[in-house]
């Protein structure tokens, strides 16, 4: 498993290195001047040409492309030319809030999606079935920006003052100012740590401050519902569709004949089996979610990769755009990997030998 897991990771590095050339040249051959996105009004003639001699946009596209390829060996992926910070900071800061946003949609799409495809599938044909089927195509159908402002107006406004009331938008309460877990450690400042402690929730539960982990998670149940409602209806629908399909095999009947239970059939029979396709879906999603969701973000005043991605494409910041394009990249690539591991892990034919 461990060669196979590692010859699958080499393959992805001309994978990654096609994304990040791809995306520098693009980035370079569209009709536009950073130096105008960046400075606007004060974008004349003279600044603009010092401004490209020190970011090096006057040389010759292969130049720099091999000058950010050999910066990037070294971990250094740029300076933003509109907020004028390192890459790396600007990543630190913002794909925490893109990880936590990304495992309570899906969390929340397994965890609602399979049973109710599972559901849907053993009764089939019935009311039970048409209203999970309902709920899924309507899942698919709602725009997010649709759905986020009707969640805003239920829980912020209507139920306002009860004990159902979230949050409407940000990350945290106004009223909380959270510490990083490595000062109360005694622990000096890095990179590292600075982007585990972003993770707000990870960062409560380290320091024991539960009132932080409520607040958090608190403030991520609506755009999690948002963003992941999509995601859930196609897992409950490519549940119901394997389940369907397995419950016909021989070994179900067979299991059934020696008098075992209708949930011992279907969790440890036919659920297994009917989970391969089911993981696909799941790991696609979670790529896509980890790219970042622009309407979710905008709407619920969460700066993550999306809407980092979408400001920086607008004011031709190269370097961010180049930086978040590899995470998103790699992220790609580690999700495909964890995806074969559990296909081995819930079918032992599939296993690697």
């Amino acid at each position: 498993m461990i060669r196979f897991l590692l010859r699958r990771f080499l393959s992805s590095i001309p994978v990654l290195f096609g994304i990040v050339t791809t995306v520098f040249i693009l980035a370079r051959v569209i009709p536009s001047d950073p130096c105008k996105a960046t400075l606007g009004e004060r974008a004349t003639k003279q600044i603009c040409d010092a401004f490209n001699k020190r970011e090096g946009l006057d040389r010759p596209i292969i130049v720099q492309l091999g000058r950010y390829l050999n910066n990037l060996i070294h971990g250094d992926f740029g300076m933003s030319f509109s907020q004028r910070r390192p890459v790396t900071t600007i990543m630190v800061e913002r794909l925490p809030v893109t990880i936590e946003l990304a495992a309570f949609a899906l969390l929340f799409a397994i965890i609602v999606g399979v049973p109710l495809g599972v559901l849907a599938a053993y009764k089939r044909n019935s009311i039970a079935d048409a209203g999970t089927m309902i709920i899924a195509n309507a899942g698919v159908s709602m725009p997010v920006f649709v759905l986020g402002l009707m969640l805003q107006y239920v829980f912020a406004v209507m139920l306002k003052g009860t004990v159902f009331a979230l949050p409407p938008s940000g990350r945290l309460s106004a009223w909380l100012v959270p510490k990083p877990f490595y000062q109360q450690w005694g622990m000096s400042e890095n990179g590292v740590l600075e982007f585990i402690s972003n993770h707000q929730i990870l960062n409560g539960i380290l320091q024991w401050n539960w009132r932080l982990v409520v607040d958090a998670s608190q403030h991520l149940i609506l755009p999690a519902v948002a963003v992941g409602t999509i995601p859930l209806a196609i897992v409950a629908r490519m549940t119901r569709s394997s389940v369907l399909d397995v419950l016909g095999h021989d070994y179900i009947r067979t299991a059934r004949a020696k008098g075992l239970s209708e949930l011992r059939v279907v969790r440890r029979h036919a659920l297994r089996s009917a989970m391969l396709p089911v993981i696909t879906i799941v790991g696609l999603s979670l790529g896509s979610l980890l790219g970042g969701a622009i309407l979710t973000e905008t709407i619920f005043s969460l700066t993550g990769v999306g809407k980092t991605l979408f400001d920086s494409i607008t004011a031709r910041d190269y370097a961010v755009v180049q930086g978040f394009a590899l995470v998103v990249g790699l992220t790609f690539v580690l999700v495909n990997l964890l995806t074969d591991v559990l296909y081995a892990v819930f079918d032992p034919r599939v296993r690697p030998s």
